[in-house]
């Protein structure tokens, strides 16, 4: 065994001399940025984002409970295919539909410091950040902002999701 572990070690050195002495080596180095959201390995993403609406959302201890109803905004072609099939016309105002075959609301927890962004009245696209208190108080038909909503919350939500645990919900804009 010592000659066999010998050998190895002296073809070993052999190669990484010729390798390195003749000078046609190259190294690369290459930079891949891979998303939070990315999915890798088994089991499910550990971020999800969804787009649907809020049915509730009600203090819970030190936290909140949402209800959210999941939903598909479609743009494309994907929304022109899916009109067609449930209307008979791929006609699509403003290049989204919406499918909401179910208006099933499912249960999540949102700490009470989750991010959120609503659209108000002079505010840009990007919407304008409230607590996570001021959108209950929004989802129940009270208003506490300073500034009236440019849309009500009805539009929809994008929701980031990891685990049960809401991260952020943006309020989607309806032209």
């Amino acid at each position: 065994m010592k000659q066999t572990g010998l050998l190895v070690l002296g073809l070993a050195a052999v190669g990484l001399f010729a390798t390195t002495g003749c000078g046609g080596t190259k190294t690369v180095t290459k930079t891949v940025t891979v998303s939070a959201t990315a999915k890798s390995g088994v089991g499910v993403p550990r971020e999800v984002v969804e787009f649907g609406y809020i049915k509730s959302l009600k203090s819970k201890g030190t936290a909140f409970e949402l209800r959210f109803d999941p939903a598909w905004l479609l743009t494309g072609k994907t929304a022109n295919q899916a009109a067609l099939e449930d209307t008979g016309s791929s006609d699509v105002p403003n290049d989204n539909y919406v499918v909401n075959e179910s208006t099933r609301a499912y249960t999540y927890i949102v700490p009470a410091n989750a991010e959120v962004r609503v659209l108000t009245q002079g505010s840009n696209l990007s919407g304008s950040p409230i607590t996570v208190e001021q959108l209950a108080q929004l989802a129940s038909g009270k208003n506490p902002l300073p500034k009236p909503l440019f849309e009500h919350i009805s539009t929809g939500f994008w929701v980031t999701i990891r685990n049960d645990k809401v991260e952020s919900l943006e309020q989607q804009y309806h032209p």
